[in-house]
């Protein structure tokens, strides 16, 4: 286990240099100078000069690269805008905030909101695709099938965009979305992430629904199931400590690729409900071509995804005992 996860830190490592490096060279091929936004509109050579000095872009890129890998592990100095001590991901090139202490406001709205959903989603879609497994070809197999499919073929700028239509400004039963941190006011932290909860929780339930069904029913085939049947034991212990240990293995990996996807940023559903999270940051910072915003939301992004990966593939055994680490 422990060799298993050397090899996968390392080459989560090597897969983040390799996404900054790409997103690095990517951002110059935008026809925009950052240097002339944060300068301002009564801009002279001189200042613009020194504006490009401050945040470092006087240099060649690869040079440019290399110093903001370097500030990560060591820090940096950004001349006039201050010094940025390690973990340093630069200035903002838009409003000259620290990135990571930007980052860091917007998270806690972004983890509340997937941490939420995500709870919902996975309560309703795992039972009821144990159900419709379960009662597979009756009429709650059937129901929870079709809805899925319908579910799942609706969009969160849609469905999210009525929902706030009919419950919040004519029935006036939920409260509008907004985020109030769980410290100050859990009540006020729960009512104003209840809708975008709901929202993202009617989507991602019928995936998930599918899902569960899917890997049960092909679970329920297996010949260790039918043994176990044979040995006679009950059909409750049949189904929760060998059909459904077996069929949550791949279930367990796609929730933690979706959490981490989630967690780096929903920008379709801040967007869609007006949160100022982390998904909301990305477009704003590629609107302005804001490279130092946008290079710590990539890795936070890609850090999530890589980590959430090296998690499920340690659980993994755990989950289903056919399957043990090397």
């Amino acid at each position: 286990m422990l060799r298993f996860l050397v090899r996968r830190v390392f080459g989560a490592l090597v897969i983040l240099l390799i996404i900054s490096a790409v997103t690095f060279w990517l951002f110059y091929a935008i026809p925009r100078d950052p240097a002339t936004m944060s300068c301002g509109k009564n801009c002279t050579p001189d200042m613009l000069a020194q504006v490009r000095h401050n945040l470092g872009i006087d240099h060649p890129v690869p040079v440019q690269y290399w110093y903001w890998i370097k500030g990560i592990f060591v820090g940096r100095s950004y001349g006039d805008f201050g010094d940025c001590s390690a973990p340093c991901l630069g200035y903002s090139f838009a409003n000259r905030e620290p990135v990571l202490g930007t980052i860091m406001d917007r998270l806690p709205l972004t983890l509340s909101l997937a941490l939420g959903s995500a709870v919902v989603f996975l309560i309703f879609g795992i039972g009821a695709g144990m159900i419709a497994a379960v009662k597979q070809g009756k009429w709650q197999d059937k129901l929870a099938s079709s809805a899925s499919l319908v579910a799942s073929s609706l969009q969160i700028y849609f469905i999210g965009y009525i929902a706030m239509y009919f419950l919040v400004a004519k029935l006036d039963i939920l409260d509008n979305p907004s985020y109030t941190p769980l410290t100050e006011n859990p009540a006020a932290w729960a009512s104003g992430l209840l809708l975008p909860w709901l929202v993202l929780a009617l989507i991602w339930t019928a995936n998930y629904t599918r899902m569960t069904r899917s890997q049960l029913v092909e679970t329920l085939s297996e010949d260790y199931v039918r043994t176990a049947r044979a040995k006679g034991l009950s059909a409750a212990n049949v189904f929760f400590r060998f059909a459904w240990r077996g069929a949550m293995g791949p279930i367990v990996t796609i929730f933690g690729i979706d959490l981490a996807t989630l967690i780096g940023g929903a920008m379709i559903t801040e967007y869609t409900f007006s949160l100022q999270g982390v998904g909301r940051l990305a477009v704003d910072s590629v609107e302005k071509s804001d490279l130092p915003m946008l290079m710590g939301v990539t890795l936070l992004s890609a850090g999530a995804i890589v980590v959430f990966n090296i998690i499920v593939d340690a659980v993994y055994g755990l989950i289903d005992p056919r399957i043990r680490l090397a």
